[in-house]
């Protein structure tokens, strides 16, 4: 995984400059267009072609007073011509080298070079362009530019020429983006040597040590784990060092961590992997639950559209087959998006039915502050309380789903504000009220051919807990660490949680390194587990 993720880094320097020659390629090819346009089959005689009779009036500034600004942006300056003509002169560099004459290249780069040295002394002296400095240069680019497009450039020809490279420069620009996305989704859904080594020690001594297995069924049947009177927290993963870090700062930062509860439910093969970390760690006497889905015999086929779709032959081909549709949004076949780990956040309440009210969290955050306050936070009747997104005009649900749909645009707002799925206050008692899971179910079934929305827990979220959801203040959960690189230290600081949403996970080496340390700071370090797989 080092050497692979070190491998992804290495061409993005070397696209860097490939777009700046990119960009300065397609601006210049676009002035030599516009000059053709203008002067549509006029082969003059070359030594009247580009000397306007406007030169004739140029303006003279006193030296203490020249503007070099003003001056190469008046109209009837030298220095407006010269830098005009050698932007000319730039694009039929280009061309001249597209048809591989290298002559004409040299000969125009070097009055490119004479022209450039004469605007700099301009600027640096103070004194304007004289004519009879810009004279030599500005006949000279004309002579090159008119054998240019004699030798090779009518305006019909040019045309055809310049499309065909605009084409083909917006096609590799294309196909950039496409391999630049996938290799940034491959990366991200890599497992790491080190993680994939402690999941293979965890799992050895769950196999290994008979105790650990006779205490997690004496923990099972805990009091704790329906007791109201405790704060609940749900966490749905099969990551067990991300699942270590929100348990350990959760709390860590509690005022009373001997009343948290965290309910954990993973797959069957990650389930003896968590059972061995967090039967032998230390949380500060906080109660851990560790379940299977697998043995959720209730969430069947019959029952949930989603395990429906999980089992339908195409679906499995689309998100667990190879890449082959280019036109998919290869973040789209992430496997996690139609995971029924990431969708079981929608049966919490059929999960823990005694339970009345739980926060839950997602398995890419930290905690940073006691999040016990949000137990005693008046929903008005809600069930949801979330963090609202829509600061940016872009988060509305007009963005997450899709509105020409009748069923979709007659009963929602497309400018109703989306929030936060990640970190949120759910009211069981309201949630079984409003039968919200009766919704998702319904909701994914009318999606069944994708065309209400992509995938992912959101969309579904904002239709099924559309006017049921109460906003809390921003700096209860903090987004945009999994891939903004620019987010305010202050607002950091003050946030009770902070979400690595994103590709750029922390426990990944494509994480960014202003934010790794904060999540750092929560691992087990001195786990020998990890102490063995970090060194090796």
């Amino acid at each position: 995984m080092r050497r692979r993720a070190a491998d992804f880094r290495r061409p993005v320097r070397r696209r860097f400059s490939y777009w700046i020659w990119l960009l300065l390629a397609f601006s210049s090819i676009l002035a030599l267009l516009l000059f053709l346009l203008q002067h549509n089959h006029h082969h003059q005689d070359p030594h009247h072609y580009p000397l306007p009779e406007r030169n004739a009036r140029v303006e003279h500034f006193a030296k203490e007073n020249l503007n070099f600004t003003q001056e190469i942006l008046s109209v009837k300056s030298f220095s407006r011509q010269l830098a005009e003509q050698m932007i000319l002169a730039k694009a039929y560099v280009v061309i001249a080298k597209e048809h591989n004459n290298l002559h004409l290249a040299w000969q125009l780069s070097s009055k490119i070079r004479n022209c450039q040295l004469l605007l700099s002394k301009a600027a640096i002296t103070g004194e304007p362009i004289t004519l009879e400095e810009a004279e030599p240069i500005i006949k000279s680019l004309s002579l090159l530019m008119f054998k240019a497009q004699d030798i090779h450039y009518d305006i019909s020809t040019t045309i055809v020429t310049m499309k065909s490279h605009i084409q083909a420069l917006e096609e590799r620009v294309n196909a950039a983006i496409v391999q630049s996305t996938v290799f940034g989704q491959i990366a991200a859904e890599a497992v790491s040597k080190s993680l994939h080594c402690l999941n293979v020690k965890l799992m050895s001594d769950w196999l290994k040590i008979p105790s650990l297995q006779e205490l997690s069924d004496e923990r099972k049947n805990s009091p704790r784990l329906v007791d109201n009177n405790l704060y609940h927290f749900c966490i749905f993963s099969d990551n067990v060092l991300a699942t270590s870090v929100v348990v350990n700062s959760t709390v860590s930062n509690a005022d009373h961590p001997k009343q948290l509860v965290f309910h954990i439910v993973t797959n069957g093969v990650s389930y003896g992997v968590m059972l061995a970390w967090f039967l032998r760690n230390d949380f500060k006497g906080a109660t851990i639950e560790i379940q299977n889905i697998e043995e959720f015999h209730w969430l069947n086929a019959s029952y949930s559209p989603l395990v429906k779709q999980l089992l339908n032959p195409d679906s499995r081909t689309f998100y667990f087959g190879a890449y082959q549709d280019l036109n998919v949004e290869p973040k789209m076949r992430n496997a996690k998006y139609l995971s029924l780990l990431n969708h079981l956040r929608f049966y919490i309440p059929e999960i823990y039915p005694q339970l009345e009210k739980v926060v839950f969290l997602d398995d890419d955050l930290v905690v940073q502050k006691d999040l016990t306050p949000l137990f005693s936070l008046d929903l008005h009747g809600n069930v949801n309380g979330a963090v609202e997104t829509c600061l940016e005009a872009f988060h509305r649900y007009y963005k997450y789903v899709n509105f020409s749909n009748s069923v979709i645009s007659s009963r929602f707002d497309p400018q109703a504000c989306a929030w936060a799925f990640g970190m949120n206050i759910f009211d069981l008692v309201a949630w079984r009220k409003a039968n919200v899971t009766t919704k998702y179910h319904y909701w994914q079934e009318q999606n069944a051919d994708g065309t209400l929305w992509k995938l992912g827990t959101l969309p579904p979220a904002l239709l099924c807990f559309y006017g049921l959801t109460e906003p809390l203040d921003r700096r209860w959960h903090v987004l945009g660490l999994g891939y903004d690189l620019n987010i305010d230290n202050r607002l950091i600081e003050s946030a009770a949680v902070i979400h690595f949403n994103g590709n750029m996970k922390p426990w990944l080496k494509l994480a960014i390194g202003r934010y790794k340390p904060l999540w750092d700071k929560y691992i087990n370090q001195s786990h020998p587990h990890f102490q063995d797989c970090v060194t090796s």
